[in-house]
């Protein structure tokens, strides 16, 4: 199951907000004004079950690679 698309919202168990990470002079944020990840969604819809506890977003999944594949350059 596909969790639905969430903005902004105080998280139970963690936190990621990718502006609080990334400075926009930085290599992140020139990435994120040029990555549109807004499809993702539509593309991997049919892998996600309709059962069981909903899973990330797959947006924000994507982000949390770079990020943390970016910072550790």
């Amino acid at each position: 199951m596909m969790r639905p698309k969430q903005e902004a919202q105080a998280a139970l168990f963690y936190k990621l907000s990718f502006e609080d990470h990334v400075l926009q002079n930085d290599l992140l944020g020139a990435i994120e004004r040029h990555l549109d990840l807004s499809s993702i969604r539509g593309h991997l819809a049919g892998f996600y079950s309709i059962t069981g506890r909903p899973s990330i977003d797959p947006e924000l999944l994507i982000w949390m690679f770079l990020l943390d594949y970016f910072s550790a350059v």
